[in-house]
């Protein structure tokens, strides 16, 4: 067969390394060695009870066929509604798109709006499907620097020279992967200040918004003439512990929806339905268990950060959101790559090398909190140990 009829823009995507991780180290673990999992970004609870049944219920109804493309209406309602009550955002059902996670908003989103010779501005270190999107797109991915000095926060002043009349999105991602940081209100609203008169719209992941430790975060879309000019996506995986079940969705307005939608029918048709039955109730139902997990997570990241601030040559901001650390490992002279590699293969902790996130992410490691306190532990000895030998 000849590879060469294949189209260029397919050598434009990239993957997420963090899955090429996990896999080294599954094959690491059936040779018999033992991992500690710390490079993937999944919840290590169970689906919520009551979700499950949900959806058990739906298929026992018969609830298993086609829907409409954009989700069904019951929870599109349910959406507008926790958008009205957790993001501040006034919404309606033919301003959502439910998708088969949170991925094709971003995907859709590029197809959109990205054409040959604009730049879409987006966050680096950050999620790397971002940047891989943008090439495919056609568009020009243009980084937006979250420095360590900074806490990983936007520098607004080198936002505002990176903007110029071929910008036509910018992405945030509050609270972020990989660094765990949080734009501050202040931020948002200046980066709204920077947009407003401008034709540019913004794409705010904001996946993790309810896995906050401190001040919640404002959703740009909440302020006054940016809704309008706003993707907001969303999901369940992280919050609800749903990562198999590929349902999020992105809210925009109704011009946008609609070419969407269209794009859903041309790729994915609808979301599965039963697990769109599920999610309503995962948004109306008991919200204890989300709270839990959140409060885990904060005991993680607590012990976390500071096993890793007491290893010589370690450094670790805090973060606020979220269930990733991302620690300053440069003193070593290791490369990310070679640190997280090493790390791996030597004392069985499986990272992701800050790199995998974009080249600011040099000189960095990410870690997942995503696993058990008492695994979390071990991890830690043994990265202080390795640290020890370097």
């Amino acid at each position: 067969m000849n590879t060469s009829l294949v189209a260029d823009r397919i050598n434009r995507l990239h993957t997420e390394s963090a899955f090429k991780i996990l896999a080294l180290a599954n094959e690491l673990e059936a040779q018999g060695k033992s991992i500690i999992h710390l490079e993937i970004g999944q919840p290590d609870f169970t689906t919520p009870r009551n979700i499950i049944e949900a959806a058990c219920k739906a298929m026992k109804e018969g609830k298993t066929g086609y829907t409409p493309a954009p989700g069904i209406i019951p929870l599109r309602e349910a959406i507008a509604k926790h958008c009205e009550t957790y993001k501040g955002v006034k919404t309606s059902v033919d301003e959502i798109v439910v998708v088969p996670g949170g991925k094709p908003v971003m995907f859709f989103t590029m197809l959109m709006l990205g054409r040959e010779g604009d730049e879409i501005i987006y966050p680096n270190p950050g999620f790397p499907i971002y940047e891989s999107v943008i090439k495919f797109s056609g568009a020009k991915p243009v980084p937006m620097p979250l420095l360590e000095k900074n806490n990983f926060r936007v520098d607004l002043d080198q936002l505002e020279k990176d903007i110029n009349d071929k910008t036509r999105l910018i992405i945030i991602n509050n609270p972020g992967n990989p660094c765990g940081n949080m734009f501050s209100a202040g931020d948002i609203r200046a980066i709204a200040d920077l947009v407003k008169d401008r034709d540019i719209f913004i794409l705010s992941d904001e996946i993790y918004d309810r896995i906050v430790f401190g001040e919640k975060p404002l959703s740009i879309a909440s302020l006054p003439g940016m809704k309008d000019r706003t993707i907001i996506l969303d999901g369940f995986s992280k919050t609800y512990a749903m990562t198999g079940w590929r349902l999020g969705f992105g809210v925009m307005n109704r011009e946008l929806a609609g070419h969407m939608s269209m794009l859903m029918v041309n790729s994915a048709s609808c979301a599965a339905s039963f697990t769109q039955w599920a999610a309503i109730e995962a948004l109306t139902g008991p919200q204890d268990q989300a709270a839990e997990m959140t409060a885990a997570f904060r005991e993680r990241r607590d012990y976390l950060t500071a096993a890793l601030n007491n290893i010589s040559g370690i450094s670790c901001v805090l973060p606020q959101g979220a269930f990733y650390v991302f620690p300053n490992i440069a003193s070593f002279g290791l490369s990310s790559a070679e640190f997280a590699n090493r790390l791996l293969e030597e004392d069985g902790v499986a990272g992701a090398a800050g790199t995998a996130f974009g080249s600011f992410g040099e000189g960095f490691v990410r870690f997942s909190s995503a696993n058990s306190l008492e695994n979390i532990k071990i991890a830690a000895d043994r990265i202080e140990k390795f640290c020890k030998r370097l």
